[in-house]
């Protein structure tokens, strides 16, 4: 009959009564009927799927309420994987000399109860043939003994699921058998319900209460719909088996135990297996991106003169921004004053020298007369080796290119991205090996998995919650984790330690009381593309020589630090988003270090990076950014390279350093944060020191006192910094713009060496040295347009300033009331004094060239002192002598100095040349400082091609 004879909704009632082999007869017929057929998949297709006793809902216990995509494809998923116990026959019939084994087409049922045909299961097993189908009616069937299955049968329990108990314990000694619909409880002797140790077992729509299920190797199992009360599965050496939708709850132990390495012997069912597991992977698919919060990746922002895209995520019920409204506001607030800013100086006159707008400050300009008068004594330093670093800054093209640059960059990957870069998380993510466990539920006990002595397990789309820990993977084993939730642990969730590795990726990990993931003693895993948030503790914790790659990761929202690296931790931190968290971004501690590149740390409670008690690391081309504290903090003893990172709107500082921290800070934009750029202090910082109220309830004590005796023996290899000691702290190549207070402030009991900075249009002094027991060597430096003096030493301060260009500052140059030396630099255009020496201050102050417009290139007052000396000194637009030497000092000498006035144009032009205009950094050795400690420091830059390995920078430095 032709399909066009009825209407279809009439088609579809007729076939909703057919039984299922009727219905695969009729989408025989012809591609419409078969397309009839089809298209019975919410109804028919949905009751045959319901209706059977031998499976539950496709998604229990997961998501019970959500249907599949495909009733009918969910159908022959369970269909399949019920006959996968009777596919060894295919093997025996292949075989001409095992042709007694084959399976009879008639298979005998045999009932067993009151009303059977046996009384016990063991008296049915002895009249069974294989393949037979044994029947336990409803009641309660209690075997004194253990019972040996030695055929291969089918055992199945008649009715509901909890009609059919069975007591006892079995052994399987035959090559395959399935077990169905019903209840195990223990026997009396023993809580082992079930074991085997060479053959296949399944088990469909059971219920295990207060026993173990032992399955030994070459043995396996596939165990669907069931579930597990007080009770657990102890696989060993598994080459491959497979625990599909279960529920396994009030668990005393691990649910799930997984021993040994896969082992090479592998079962007659494992080919079944793999052909089953590759098939219900492909029906999973990938998650549907309009309805998965990780799949919505915008960039981090579009640009701060732009609209901020944001990248949403989940928190609870609610969903919030990457970027919240007050991170965004602040940022656009920002670029709204940066714009306003460019505005002013595009209406400002300068008609003989426009390139001087490149380094106009944010302060009140000067009325057009008092321009005009001004320019007439103008000197040309624009050209020195800093001023292209300086004329982005004043034109915002530094920050606007460098964030579009670290929007593209840094924009959060999808899994799929990941693992197609990635072959070895690409190998991981696809095998089969092991005990693979998918969509099952762990709840409301001690453990979930617990893998160790090189096991190796599969973990996809479970949910683990309520349990002390969800898994613990030691002793070089191997765990693979995709798509699970993992929450309301009552310690880590994750638990890796003893060089244990694997692949923890796209995984949903909140809310847990310790720290989402821990890695400890060697362990090496990936972890990628997870949402790690919400918990009591850290995020990620790396511990006593543990490592791993950490990158891609979402990092919000967690008590203490996102990611915690201590006691010689060491890993590979990049391209997360780390924000919202209620202390540090990262902390480093402990003789921690790691590799961290590349992250966007923003909005976190805390310092974005927090660095302390001999932590290490690497940082490299982070954004850091709209802090509720400072940007970063280098504590007590702290150290570590921290290179090519964007510090950005933070509400305190920058750079927030310790004097007893050996950092090296290079190449870093540091701007616009509320207090200072970089601030340098010498008392202890008891709040939020981490190694008190971090690890509180943690235990650090193992990895506390094996720390000095395990490190690496690669280490060094492995970690840069390690091969570039340096016995001073060390800021050198930043660019330090547009801070609400002192571009760098110092008041350090230690040495401290500040070379070849950009120091440009802070909101108070450029550097503020305000104590400084040890010499503070400042030297090649380009301070420009600050707000107040370009430098101010205050008194019993030791400072070197040598090679420096200071130019256009709102008051003075450089103000002293200290010692050392001033030498060689070029102070220029400041809006007062060029030098100004006050209180008991004895400086040396030789060969500088020396400008102020308004006020005496040199005064000396007070009770000043020094030698003063071959200074080369321009007329300003006063009347008044260019050197007022004022001090009543007798030991101040001035001698040597040149006085020079311009009556032409071209005479100013030429004043700047030999030498050009300091700094001088490009193509020699500049001038040179010399620590406390007699440790010559000098910075020798050449150009290379290409640029530097951050992208950053077109110069490359050596000490």
């Amino acid at each position: 009959m032709e399909v066009s004879g009825l209407p279809v909704e009439l088609w579809q009632l007729i076939l909703s009564y057919l039984r299922l082999p009727d219905l695969g007869r009729c989408s025989l017929v012809c591609r419409a009927w078969y397309e009839l057929v089809l298209s019975l998949d919410k109804t028919r297709w949905r009751q045959l799927c319901l209706g059977c006793l031998e499976h539950r809902h496709p998604n229990w216990p997961n998501q019970p309420s959500v249907e599949p995509r495909s009733w009918r494809e969910a159908f022959k998923q369970h269909y399949l994987a019920s006959k996968t116990w009777t596919k060894n026959t295919q093997d025996l019939e292949s075989s001409k000399c095992l042709s007694l084994f084959r399976r009879r087409k008639g298979r005998r049922q045999l009932c067993i109860g009151a009303a059977g045909e046996f009384s016990s299961l063991r008296a049915a097993l002895a009249a069974a043939s294989p393949y037979d189908c044994l029947v336990l009616l409803p009641g309660v069937h209690e075997e004194q003994g253990e019972v040996l299955l030695k055929v291969p049968v089918e055992v199945v329990g008649q009715g509901n699921l909890g009609d059919v108990a069975l007591l006892a314990s079995i052994d399987q000694h035959c090559p395959t058998a399935r077990l169905c619909n019903m209840v195990f409880m223990p026997a009396r002797f023993t809580s082992v319900l079930y074991k085997t140790t060479s053959g296949y077992v399944q088990f469909d729509n059971c219920n295990f209460e207060s026993g173990q299920l032992q399955i030994h190797a070459p043995g396996t199992c596939q165990v669907k719909f069931c579930t597990f009360s007080q009770s657990s599965i102890h696989l060993r050496s598994m080459a491959l088996c497979v625990l599909e939708n279960c529920e396994f709850t009030g668990s005393e132990n691990a649910s799930v135990t997984v021993e040994g390495c896969p082992s090479s012997d592998r079962n007659w069912a494992c080919k079944h297996l793999a052909v089953l597991a590759k098939s219900c992977t492909a029906s999973m698919g990938e998650p549907d991106p309009a309805g998965c919060p990780m799949a919505k990746q915008d960039g981090w922002g579009e640009s701060l003169l732009g609209p901020v895209r944001t990248c949403e995520i989940v928190v609870g019920e609610e969903r919030s921004s990457f970027l919240s409204a007050v991170g965004a506001r602040a940022l656009l607030g920002l670029a709204q004053e940066e714009t306003e800013f460019r505005e002013n100086l595009r209406a400002a006159k300068e008609e003989e020298y426009p390139a001087l707008n490149s380094n106009s400050s944010d302060s009140d300009l000067h009325s057009d007369d008092e321009e005009d008068a001004q320019a007439v004594y103008k000197l040309p330093y624009q050209a020195h080796s800093l001023s292209h670093t300086l004329a982005d800054i004043a034109h915002s093209r530094l920050q606007s290119n460098r964030l579009h640059a670290l929007q593209r960059d840094l924009k959060l990957k999808s899994l799929q991205q990941e693992l197609q870069q990635d072959k070895e998380a690409q190998s991981l993510a696809n095998s089969l090996q092991g005990c693979i466990i998918r969509q099952c539920l762990f709840r409301d006990g001690k453990g979930g998995i617990f893998i160790y002595a090189r096991g190796q397990a599969k973990l996809e789309g479970s949910i683990f919650r309520d349990l002390t820990y969800a898994v613990r993977c030691i002793q070089n084993s191997k765990v693979i984790m995709l798509r699970n939730d993992i929450h309301h642990c009552k310690a880590s969730g994750i638990f890796l330690r003893l060089s244990a590795g694997g692949l923890i990726a796209d995984n949903n990990i909140h809310s847990n009381c310790e720290a989402g993931v821990d890695i400890r003693k060697g362990a090496n895993p990936l972890v990628l593309c997870n949402k790690i948030h919400s918990g009591l503790r850290s995020g990620i914790v790396v511990v006593g020589n543990g490592k791993g790659i950490i990158r891609s990761n979402q990092i919000y929202g967690n008590k203490e630090a996102g990611i915690y690296i201590l006691y010689n931790g060491n890993p590979a931190v990049s391209g997360n988003h780390i924000f919202q968290g209620l202390a540090a971004g990262i902390a480093v501690n402990e003789n921690g270090r790691g590799q961290i590149t590349g992250n966007i740390i923003c909005e976190n409670q805390w310092g974005g990076v927090d660095i302390r008690h001999g932590g290490n690391p690497v940082l490299r081309n982070n954004l850091i950014s709209c802090g509720y504290s400072d940007g970063m903090v280098v504590g007590e003893h702290g150290k570590g390279l921290i290179e090519g990172n964007v510090i950005y709107g933070n509400k305190g500082c920058g750079v927030w350093m310790m004097s007893s921290s050996l950092p090296h800070l290079i190449n870093n934009e540091i701007s616009h944060n509320s207090i200072y750029g970089v601030a340098v202090f010498c008392h202890k910082d008891h709040a939020g020191d981490y190694s008190h109220g971090q690890g509180r309830s943690e235990s650090f004590q193992e990895e506390r006192e094996g720390a000095g005796g395990e490190n690496d023996s690669d280490s060094e290899e492995d970690y840069p910094a390690a091969q570039r000691p340096i016995s001073v702290a060390l800021v050198e190549l930043n660019s330090i713009n547009h801070n609400g207070a002192a571009g760098l402030h110092v008041k350090s009991s230690e040495a401290l060496n500040i070379i070849a900075n950009v120091i440009h249009a802070n909101r108070d002094d450029g550097v503020a040295v305000l104590q400084s027991s040890q010499l503070t060597c400042i030297a090649n430096n380009s301070i420009s347009c600050n707000s107040r003096e370009g430098v101010l030493v205050e008194a019993e301060c030791q400072v070197e300033l040598r090679g420096n260009g200071i130019y256009e500052n709102s008051s003075h140059g450089i103000v002293s009331k200290g010692e050392g030396v001033i030498a060689e630099n070029d102070i220029i255009g400041n809006h007062r004094c060029g030098l100004q020496l006050l209180q008991a201050a004895d400086m040396k102050v030789t060969k500088n060239r020396i400008q102020s417009f308004w006020d005496y290139g040199i005064a000396l007052l007070d009770e000043a002192k020094g030698l003063v000396q071959e200074n080369l000194i321009f007329q300003g637009t006063s009347k008044k002598s260019i050197l007022r030497p004022m001090s009543n000092a007798e030991d101040c000498i001035i001698q040597n100095n040149m006085l020079l006035t311009f009556k032409k144009r071209f005479d100013m032009e030429c004043m700047l040349i030999n030498p050009p205009a300091r700094p001088h950094i490009e193509g020699g050795t500049p001038e040179s400082c010399t620590a406390a400690d007699g440790q010559r420091v000098s910075s020798i830059t050449t150009r290379v091609d290409g640029g530097c390995h951050n992208h950053g920078s077109i110069f490359c430095t050596i000490l």
